[in-house]
């Protein structure tokens, strides 16, 4: 079973982005099948890091994940990436590859928005300086934003109507309109749970500010954003990022400033990671991804020249020692968390978590996700049917309308009686 969500890679040309993509999708952790049937041409895998419970059950030596990897403890679990294309301003006009773009993000769950922070390529990704990187924040949820609330304003009207006279629920009314961008319901009931207590009842709805209040709280729960702010060791970036992290650092409004929140804004050098990459996959250096160092003086490893010495240096001075990484992956666990999703691990024991391999699988899963959910996601009709019942490590039986919480009652054990 794989884990359903996707996260979309978006940004202008020259921002990084390809850079960003080859460092989140060529780790070293690609072993085994992927748990996805089709991997589309701008799909790629990225991994997304969990604590496995191999480590805390003296298992550690025996825990072989049937897809990704898991080394002392750290386990990369597979996720699925999109690579979105043609976001340039006026793709709600269909500028550029703007169609495309806006049909992409219907797959999409949520956003990663790689942003150059140098401010050395302007809108339309061409060599400037002094540009504003906020402006690319601006313009990425004014596109999104144009395309929904444009689409709705058109028939805003007959739908009011249509409304009113079959007195659905509001939900129901914003669903049937918005199904179409990929929005499940419980979505829509999310956005409309955000407005103001004093807000008007949908069929009151009466000027455009009040649809465009809704939408800003819609985008912020159908297309949650991370934003990737890299280039972070060129000249200006510092002062860019200062101005950045100032701008969203505000936390009263119902809806989030250019959807993006403080929280979700993380520092990269995509550059950085493949070249480190690069010098480990070769044997120079010793290193892994998301560490704030790497070695040279292992043994077996192979003398460097002195410009890939300089620039590793280079790296360790202004990217690692000063960040703390080269934050690609924390883009992605932010990404993932902002989602909220649950690793959960399905075993066959709960005496050796399986024989002669443990915990093979984990798979991530929505929030509120109950016991009885998963295990109709998980076997389908056949668990269902005999289901049993359930527990977890101490022998803690499972309701089957308990909510799956990571390091309580994530490692699942079903049981089931034959059915004829």
């Amino acid at each position: 079973m794989a884990s359903s969500f996707v996260i979309a890679c978006v940004g202008k040309p020259s921002a990084g982005k390809s850079s960003f993509l080859n460092a989140v999708t060529e780790a070293s952790a690609k072993v085994g099948n992927f748990p996805f049937t089709t991997i589309e041409p701008n799909e790629g895998i990225a991994y997304y890091p969990v604590a496995c419970p191999c480590a805390t059950q003296g298992v550690s030596e025996r825990c072989q994940p049937r897809h990704g990897s898991c080394v002392g403890g750290k386990r990369l679990v597979p996720v699925r990436l999109l690579d979105v294309a043609g976001l340039v301003p006026g793709a709600s006009e269909g500028r550029g590859l703007g169609n495309q773009f806006l049909d992409d993000l219907r797959h999409a769950d949520v956003l990663i928005h790689v942003v150059d922070a140098s401010g050395t390529t302007d809108e339309g990704g061409k060599e400037t300086r002094g540009y504003d990187p906020i402006d690319d924040i601006r313009w990425l949820r004014g596109e999104v934003e144009a395309w929904i609330w444009g689409n709705l304003d058109r028939k805003w009207a007959g739908i009011v109507r249509r409304h009113v006279a079959t007195k659905a629920a509001p939900a129901d009314t914003l669903h049937v309109q918005l199904a179409g961008y990929g929005t499940a319901r419980e979505i829509v009931v999310r956005a409309l749970d955000r407005l103001p207590r004093d807000f008007p009842e949908l069929g009151r709805w009466e000027s455009k500010e009040e649809l465009r209040r809704f939408v800003g709280v819609f985008l912020d729960e159908r297309f949650p954003t991370v934003v990737a702010l890299n280039k972070i060791d060129m000249p200006d970036s510092d002062k860019n990022i200062s101005a950045i992290m100032k701008r969203y650092n505000q936390k009263s409004s119902t809806t989030l400033l250019d959807g993006v929140s403080v929280d979700n804004i993380v520092l990269t050098s995509a550059l950085g990671e493949c070249f480190l990459r690069k010098m480990h996959k070769q044997s120079f250096i010793h290193y892994e991804t998301g560490s704030d160092d790497f070695s040279l003086d292992l043994p077996g490893l192979k003398p460097l020249d002195e410009k890939s010495r300089r620039r590793l240096e280079t790296i360790r001075d202004l990217v690692l020692f000063r960040y703390g990484s080269t934050g690609v992956q924390e883009a992605i666990v932010r990404a993932v968390d902002a989602l909220g999703y649950v690793p959960v691990y399905p075993v066959k024991s709960l005496a050796n978590f399986g024989t002669p391999a443990a915990f093979r699988d984990c798979v991530l899963v929505k929030p509120g996700t109950t016991v009885r959910e998963f295990a109709r996601k998980l076997h389908n009709q056949a668990l269902d049917r005999g289901y049993a019942g359930a527990e977890t490590i101490g022998g803690i039986q499972l309701g089957e309308s308990d909510v799956i919480v990571a390091g309580k009652n994530n490692v699942i054990k079903y049981s089931t009686t034959s059915h004829e």
